[in-house]
């Protein structure tokens, strides 16, 4: 299909009345991917956050069990986020040939097991490989519940699911250090995957009793691991597929910029307690999650999906360039009240921009949902990665480096946006076709 084309089909689905759920009964779809569907998707699409955030206020207990260096131990961390990022590259293309349920079972199976092996891991070589194997096991959670959503949903009514979603997988990283916290005060650390264990059992006989097959055999792709890089091959040459792609994923990065800067901006160079760090993290979070509803229930179906991506991504590029100016100091001595506005306007922005490129992306890969929501999960984690080490790379008395990473990845993505996804040129195509 051509660029115009398939544009136009785009665009029908997303400005018109075409923002349905998709199905030869509409209505039984409906009542199938109501309050059930979104609490297990989101259930899927908060385990992982939950798996890396619930652990970390055990990292200093888990050091001092094993007797190995605090950085030793931070890859427990970095091999559960690698096996999320490869993992959907795995579990994706699977779900497009065999279906959604038998590689999302499979996945939640190996995952309990993974976790089950994390409680009881006797050395931390082995709690490391069992962290990789968490992480491969939980991608599929993310990739086929993305791959769930298009395949029941289109149009505006995506976008307004992905906003819900956005609701909870939002919440799970503010509550999952909490969580972990009090978990310790009953038990150790291994006390944490013990939890994570039942939790996983408990969503994987949802899953297995609540959760239908999505996709039909007629739309299921052939072949193996040539077709699997065939048909992504054939995402990434679409050039407002990739447009999006990127531009959430530059976008997300930014994210992770603050994630991983914020705790040593905030309290050692603005002096703020952690208690006050933790208040400013759920405030930016609940700012996040609001304008994500705002989205979903208000401008989703009233203003295009490509108009409010563009101002959601306007919004994140000025944040960042304010913050960067206080944070340099050209605008004088700036407090921790400017710079902590600075973030809840940044953060409380992406509420417009992941959950529209999300939607926009997808709803360009009708027959390879897998393999779309794979490349859109491995790009924003691995684009993720790269940006969290740049924060420190001045050291930790400076915010400059946060700012500075936030901005590039902001005007990356505008440029992304800009460039490739170019959204005034496929709808003067639509309006001339």
């Amino acid at each position: 299909m051509t660029d115009s084309g398939r544009s136009q089909a785009v665009d029908e689905s997303t400005e018109g009345t075409a923002g349905h759920i998709r199905g030869d009964e509409p209505e039984a779809r409906m009542r199938r991917a109501g309050l059930v569907m979104t609490l297990v998707l989101g259930g899927l699409t908060a385990l992982p956050p939950l798996s890396m955030d619930m652990y970390l206020p055990a990292l200093p207990e888990v050091t001092s069990a094993l007797g190995s260096p605090a950085a030793t131990i931070q890859l427990t961390l970095t091999a559960c986020l690698m096996g999320m990022a490869l993992g959907q590259l795995i579990v994706g293309p699977m779900s497009d040939r065999w279906g959604r349920r038998r590689p999302l079972l499979v996945g939640m199976v190996v995952y309990v097991l993974a976790t089950a092996a994390c409680a009881v891991a006797p050395t931390t070589e082995l709690l490391i490989g069992c962290r990789l194997a968490q992480g491969l096991a939980g991608a599929a959670g993310i990739v086929i519940a993305r791959a769930v959503v298009r395949d029941l949903y289109d149009g505006v009514a995506m976008a307004r699911f992905f906003s819900t979603l956005m609701l909870i997988s939002g919440v799970a990283p503010v509550v999952a250090p909490l969580i972990g916290g009090q978990i310790l005060r009953l038990t150790d650390w291994r006390g944490v995957f013990v939890v994570l264990t039942v939790i996983g059992v408990l969503l994987t006989l949802v899953v297995w009793r609540r959760l239908d097959e999505t996709l039909p055999p007629a739309r299921r792709q052939d072949g193996g691991l040539g077709q699997a890089l065939r048909t992504m091959r054939g995402l990434l040459a679409d050039r407002v597929f990739t447009g999006y792609m990127l531009a959430g994923g530059f976008a997300f990065a930014a994210l992770f910029a603050y994630i991983s800067a914020s705790p040593f901006v905030v309290q050692d160079i603005y002096g703020a307690s952690p208690q006050t760090f933790s208040l400013l993290f759920g405030l930016n979070s609940i700012g996040l999650v609001l304008v994500g509803q705002i989205n979903g229930k208000v401008l989703v179906g009233r203003v295009s999906l490509d108009k409010t991506l563009a101002v959601g991504l306007a919004v994140i590029t000025l944040a960042a360039g304010a913050l960067l100016l206080m944070t340099s100091g050209v605008l004088g001595e700036v407090g921790l009240v400017p710079v902590s506005a600075g973030l809840f306007v940044l953060m409380s922005a992406m509420g417009l921009a992941m959950p529209n490129t999300n939607a926009q992306a997808l709803m360009r890969s009708r027959d390879a949902a897998g393999s779309a929501s794979a490349l859109l999960g491995t790009s924003t984690f691995l684009l993720g990665a790269i940006a969290s080490p740049l924060v420190g790379i001045a050291g930790e008395h400076t915010a400059v480096p946060m700012a500075l990473v936030q901005l590039g990845c902001a005007l990356a993505a505008v440029v992304c946006f800009v460039g490739l996804c170019r959204p005034w040129q496929r709808r003067s195509d639509e309006l001339t076709a």
